[in-house]
């Protein structure tokens, strides 16, 4: 690697994903802005998706692969990621979708022009292994309360500024987020008053089938609603809002069958 100071760390957690790994990349060297380094660390993976990442690592110097020797989830993998992140912006992404071309270079531009947002997220373009389809919109400032809907902001296509995952400690290694750990990091995220952007453009594509909704367990519903009641004392909200810990749980108990249809309707 060159000694130009990186602008922008991508941390990537991959496991299990050889059949979408290289596209994944694929669609980050593809990208119209150059200044930055994609960090990925294998969380122990049992098919070739570590030969793979490593075969991009050996023939790119902006390409930095770890492993865990064990594997540890998703939130303390990020954590291996951040800790030799060398970016003044730090970019997620998930390995089985696709940053269209211009979205690190659009999110870049919004961070340097706007110092008010400590991150940027975007629209992003839901897709599944038949060819369907469609575009979600996030809402474009969230603010706390957002979060009594769901999460404000789609986590693999976020942008944040390093030092703010340094003030908020990355994310929390906990058994209520094995699944869901974005959804922690929010509440942690306005509880030190910092704001957030979605740029109103597609700029990811977001792979989802109907397999994907297998991890929508009850256990891990247990886990939101857990990070949502530890989240809600946070923010001090009106115990009138606590009614929304449930959600979670009723759909959990709603088949996937069910929610796969109506996530995708038309």
């Amino acid at each position: 690697m060159n000694d130009k100071k990186i602008k922008v760390s991508i941390i990537m957690g991959i496991y299990n994903c050889e059949k979408t790994l290289s596209d994944c990349i694929d669609s980050l060297l593809n990208q119209t802005y150059t200044n930055w380094e994609l960090i990925m660390c294998d969380d122990s993976s049992t098919d070739c998706t570590y030969k793979i990442a490593k075969r991009y690592a050996e023939k790119y110097n902006n390409i930095i692969l770890l492993r865990n020797e064990t594997n540890k989830k998703l939130s303390a993998t990020l954590n291996r990621c951040l800790e030799v992140a060398k970016g003044e912006y730090v970019a997620r992404m998930d390995a089985d979708d696709i940053a269209l071309p211009t979205r690190l270079k659009k999110q870049v531009e919004f961070l340097d022009n706007n110092k008010e947002y400590s991150v940027v997220g975007c629209n992003r373009i839901i897709f599944d292994d038949n060819g369907n389809e469609r575009v979600y919109a996030s809402e474009e400032i969230p603010n706390k309360y957002s979060l009594l809907k769901g999460v404000p902001f789609a986590h693999p296509t976020i942008m944040m500024r390093k030092k703010v995952y340094d003030k908020l400690n990355g994310y929390t290694v906990s058994s209520r987020t094995v699944r869901g750990q974005d959804l922690d990091l929010w509440y942690k995220f306005y509880k030190n008053n910092f704001n957030g952007y979605n740029i109103q453009e597609p700029l990811y594509r977001y792979r989802e089938n109907l397999s994907d909704y297998k991890k929508r367990t009850l256990k891990a519903a247990i886990g939101a609603a857990r990070t949502n009641y530890y989240g809600f004392k946070m923010l001090n909200f009106p115990k009138s809002k606590y009614i929304y810990l449930v959600k979670p749980i009723i759909s959990a108990c709603i088949p996937n069958y069910i929610m796969y249809k109506y996530h995708n309707r038309k």
